[in-house]
């Protein structure tokens, strides 16, 4: 009877059960902050130029040294789902603009201590997501007012911006070479006056190992790292040029079979067979005017015989064996060549042709294969980096595509803007004023949303080792006074206009930050229980 009673009692009744109920989401909020800020405060030293390193060793005991945020937060193991937010958020950062990981996950830690601070105070998570929404949307008109547009054929703004993108990398004394090799690699794979956006693989990134940064080049056309197999021929003029996705090697059947052979009579016609097919494989090669071989990497069996190669080095023909099937795309549309996938189709209109095929030797560190003057340039470029060891080729790798990405966003959305910070103390002072035209809860929560934005200019400052309070005062102070551009200048270490420093970055990593650390603030402030599932 009792039972009865019990289950009939109206919810909320003298137990305390809703009581228990209430307390559960706010934990589960404060837990997932936590965790978050937590990721956010281990990337937030390597913010800026004078930002430090992480070294990273994984499982197998590789070591990445990088400052790059997205490649940091891939490496690191999170365990906690609210975390593993913030890793997909320096993810998205990098495919949408490329630069500013560390930055948006900083901002989101920032965004997130907000958050808690406002729900201490009790206000409803709904309404802190809300005026967060409303404070990004009236953030990013503020940006774009602040904007200069920008012209694809000013090339000096276009130095500046991938300057200042590789500015906080550990090559960033090199960003002298490293930058107008960026811009030109973009410039020769669009069109300036058409483009609305850039495909990164039309620049291919070959890594070499031997000499210095400086030894870094930009080739207009192919760089091979495989090496020439006949070194009889390491150099053809009016190269012809083609791909063959075949064997040059006596066939083998499918199933395992073995021949008996009783006399010599039978073996000889058995080599002399061999000789003829091989003979008439190449035969066709030479016969369609090819000079330069390259041949694509084969499991099931040599890809090339020591008898085809004789033949082939007769003939004068250049051979390269273990091409990379993913090579094989952006070969052929620098090339203009075909792959062929069987002898008969071996014929001149599938070959590509190029000025030079040549090898070329790095005095003492190997060698590499360029071929250049291109007849039908496809519109794509090789940017060959070289390193004393394999964690600066890396990071001199990772440090390139940052500088490419910048000037992608600046073909996407072609405006500029101050860095140092200045945008973000803009921000704040301009979302605060708005904060005092709101009224009620709302004023609360976009003041907290301004105050938050505050972490890049204290932090980039903090890592510059500026006194963090002063330096904000006087930002704040300088852009009261309408001084948009005034940053925080880490070279000199003081304030100064950002602009007169040469310091610019593009229009879209910051727009894409603020609306991507918004978002996934909001949709961490959302979640009131974590439920696991077998």
């Amino acid at each position: 009877m009792s039972n009865l009673l019990a289950a009939a009692k109206p919810p909320g009744g003298r137990n305390g059960s809703v009581y228990k109920d209430r307390d559960k989401p706010a934990q589960v909020r404060f837990s997932n902050i936590s965790a978050a800020k937590a990721v956010a405060d281990a990337i937030r030293t390597s913010l800026g130029p004078k930002g430090m390193d992480k070294m990273i060793q994984d499982g197998k005991g590789d070591v990445t040294i990088t400052n790059d945020g997205a490649t940091i937060l891939k490496q690191m193991q999170v365990l906690h789902p609210a975390a593993k937010m913030l890793v997909e958020l320096a993810k998205a950062q990098d495919i949408e603009a490329g630069d500013g990981t560390t930055s948006v996950v900083v901002i989101a830690g920032a965004l997130l201590d907000a958050c808690s601070r406002l729900l201490q105070k009790g206000i409803h998570p709904t309404t802190i997501s809300e005026s967060f929404q409303k404070a990004a949307e009236k953030g990013v008109e503020v940006l774009t007012g602040m904007s200069q547009p920008v012209d694809l054929g000013d090339r000096q703004t276009l130095l500046n911006s991938a300057t200042t993108a590789l500015s906080s990398k550990v090559v960033s004394q090199y960003s002298s070479l490293l930058a107008p090799m960026s811009v030109d690699a973009i410039m020769k794979v669009i069109d300036p006056a058409t483009a609305t956006g850039v495909d990164l693989r039309d620049v291919r990134i070959v890594r070499k190992l031997g000499g210095t940064i400086d030894d870094c080049e930009l080739v207009d056309g192919l760089v091979l790292t495989q090496r020439v197999v006949n070194s009889a021929v390491s150099r053809v003029e009016k190269a012809k040029i083609g791909l063959i996705q075949f064997c040059l090697s006596p066939p083998k059947t499918d199933m395992d079979n073995q021949i008996v052979v009783s006399d010599y009579v039978q073996m000889d016609r058995v080599l002399r067979e061999e000789r003829a097919y091989i003979l008439g494989m190449v035969k066709q090669i030479k016969k369609a005017g090819c000079n330069v071989l390259l041949i694509q990497k084969s499991i099931l069996r040599d890809a090339l015989s020591d008898l085809a190669l004789h033949f082939l080095n007769k003939m004068k023909i250049m051979i390269i064996k273990d091409i990379e099937r993913e090579d094989i795309e952006f070969i052929c549309k620098t090339i203009g060549t075909k792959p062929i996938a069987h002898i008969d189709q071996f014929t001149p209109e599938m070959l590509g042709t190029a000025e030079l095929a040549e090898e070329v030797s790095l005095d003492g560190s190997g060698k590499l294969v360029k071929v250049t003057g291109c007849a039908t340039p496809g519109r794509t470029v090789t940017i060959v980096v070289r390193g004393s060891n394999k964690l600066v080729i890396e990071e001199a790798e990772r440090s390139i595509h940052d500088a490419l990405c910048v000037i992608r966003c600046l073909v996407k959305k072609r405006a500029l803007i101050a860095g140092g910070g200045a945008p973000e103390i803009e921000l704040a002072v301009r979302l605060a004023e708005y904060a005092r035209a709101l009224g009620g809860v709302e004023a609360y929560c976009v003041r907290g949303f301004a105050d938050a934005l505050e972490v890049v200019p204290s932090t980039l400052a903090e890592n510059g080792g500026l006194n963090p309070i002063c330096t904000l005062t006087e930002l704040r102070n300088r852009h009261a006074q309408g001084e948009k551009t005034a940053g925080i200048n880490v070279r000199k270490g003081g304030i100064s206009n950002i602009l007169e420093e040469l310091v610019v970055q593009p229009l879209l990593v910051s727009v894409s930050a603020l609306t991507l650390a918004t978002e996934t603030v909001r949709s961490i402030l959302k979640i009131d229980d974590v439920v696991n599932t077998r």
